[in-house]
């Protein structure tokens, strides 16, 4: 029944207690209810109580659904940006746990009794374990270029008002210019894009080569006075093949040095491992490598293929790392004692594993990086979970049987590499491939597949073993 007046709207106290527990706080459902209210008058027809709690149910379902909460992943992607990227293993969230909980030395100086800096384990540790002189964190990897750019770019005398509004006018002696590949000019993910983030933090971007081939010379013939470094970008989810030559890192760094220029590399991933090793995965390099090439910096991600929490880590020469520390910026973009901890936790857990660097990948097949115990999984293994997944699940109106699977990295490392796996091949008497995705998407916690071939599939190597019964729980719900 719809009311054509106002005087059909019910109380916000009556919808509220007509609701029942919702399990979110009374402010959000009473924020809720006052807004889908506030719609229905805008529109002005207003509909029966039953409908209008139904709006209001709907739209605490949608809220509720928003936050944060853990997810099966079951599309096969193990640095899935969408899920959080790396999971982070037991000991680093006792960790994380135990610092968090507590009031903890994170700028406290124990052994002198007053007041120290933040992060020096951490730093010298992840120096060991890169081969670096030096070593500093932020929050993220755009950050740590932001960092490097703005410190590097910001050398000569600064730029006159007239020099903003016309380039022409710019001083000749402001160094910064900033050269990179043309083929290395990258959109990541988000929609950020590698010449943005140059122009953002200040930098002129003064491209080298073609998209498909850049020669040393190339490089040598664009250094001018207004040079201020040279910037190698790892090309993170994308390759080329075919016409395509690029000069080897330790040319560019040999030429670097000739001409006194900083050479920075982005590397993106921050694997610490042999990933060649892993049958299906081409090599990734590693920071400990690219210093060794001669690289002055080196700056990549915490949560991707290094298998710990967000963060931007920087690697290098100690005179480098400590003038981006000096940066009053720095302050702005450093790490809580929540990502200090669990980066500490997961350095610690690659050292105790590794006398040599970079680590052999079957030296890390355990769980204490969960990134890398997925990869190392066999297939026969999976192969077993998903034939114990599919018994109890034996004459139910839903058929599930065992495919074969191809697993990626994600997280813009390693494109053209993937990893042989099992999926549980999924479909029902009745219901399409995505009304069933549906389905285990409301189940808690959420199972998230992916459609292929009319059916609805679950790669076996991004789900944990823990989970399998939960997989079981949620097809038999969803008939």
């Amino acid at each position: 029944m719809k009311h054509s007046g106002l005087r059909g709207i019910p109380s916000v106290d009556k919808l509220a207690h007509a609701l029942g527990d919702t399990g979110l706080p009374h402010p959000v459902i009473v924020a809720t209810i006052r807004r889908e209210l506030a719609a229905l008058r805008k529109h002005g027809t207003i509909p029966g109580f039953d409908d209008i709690l139904s709006l209001v149910r709907s739209a605490l379902g949608i809220l509720r659904t928003s936050r944060i909460q853990p997810v099966i992943n079951g599309t096969g992607i193990l640095v899935h940006t969408n899920f959080g990227r790396a999971p982070l293993g037991h000991a680093v969230m006792e960790a994380v746990s135990r610092i968090g909980s507590q009031y903890n030395n994170l700028e406290y100086e124990l052994a002198e009794g007053g007041r120290g800096g933040r992060g020096a384990y951490l730093e010298h540790n992840l120096a060991l374990l890169c081969g670096s002189e030096a070593a500093t964190v932020v929050n993220n990897n755009t950050s740590a270029l932001v960092l490097i750019l703005l410190h590097f770019c910001r050398d000569g005398p600064p730029v006159t008002r007239d020099a903003h509004r016309n380039s022409r006018h710019r001083d000749p002696l402001l160094k910064n210019q900033v050269l990179i590949s043309r083929g290395e000019l990258i959109q990541i993910g988000g929609g950020f894009r590698i010449p943005e983030i140059l122009e953002a933090s200040g930098a002129r971007l003064r491209e080298v080569g073609t998209t498909n081939k850049t020669s040393l010379t190339d490089f040598a013939r664009a250094i001018t006075r207004e040079t201020a470094l040279i910037l190698k970008v790892h090309r993170s989810n994308f390759f080329m093949e075919g016409f395509v030559d690029s000069p080897p890192t330790e040319a560019i760094a040999k030429l670097a040095r000739e001409r006194r220029i900083p050479f920075v590399e982005d590397l993106g991933s921050g694997a610490m491992i042999h990933t060649e090793t892993i049958p299906g995965l081409e090599h990734e390099p590693t920071p400990a490598e690219v210093l060794r090439n001669g690289v002055d910096l080196v700056c990549f991600s915490g949560d991707k293929l290094f298998g710990s929490s967000q963060a931007g880590i920087i690697v290098g020469k100690a005179k480098l790392v400590a003038a981006l520390k000096r940066e009053p910026l720095f302050r702005a973009l450093r790490c809580d004692k929540l990502i200090l901890a669990a980066l500490e936790a997961t350095v610690d857990i690659y050292l105790r594993n590794s006398t040599d660097h970079p680590i052999a990948s079957d030296e890390m097949s355990r769980p204490g990086i969960p990134l890398l115990a997925m990869l190392h999984v066999s297939n026969d293994e999976l192969q077993l979970r998903a034939g114990k997944i599919i018994a109890p699940l034996d004459g139910l109106p839903i058929n599930v049987e065992m495919g074969k699977g191809r697993s990626q990295i994600g997280g813009g490392a390693l494109p053209r590499s993937f990893v042989e796996s099992t999926t549980l091949d999924i479909s029902h008497n009745t219901l399409r491939p995505q009304e069933l995705a549906a389905r285990l998407r409301s189940h808690v916690p959420p199972i998230v597949g992916f459609i292929e071939q009319g059916k609805l599939k679950l790669d076996l190597r991004t789900v944990f073993p823990d989970q399998d019964a939960e997989i079981v729980a949620a097809l038999r719900d969803a008939i």
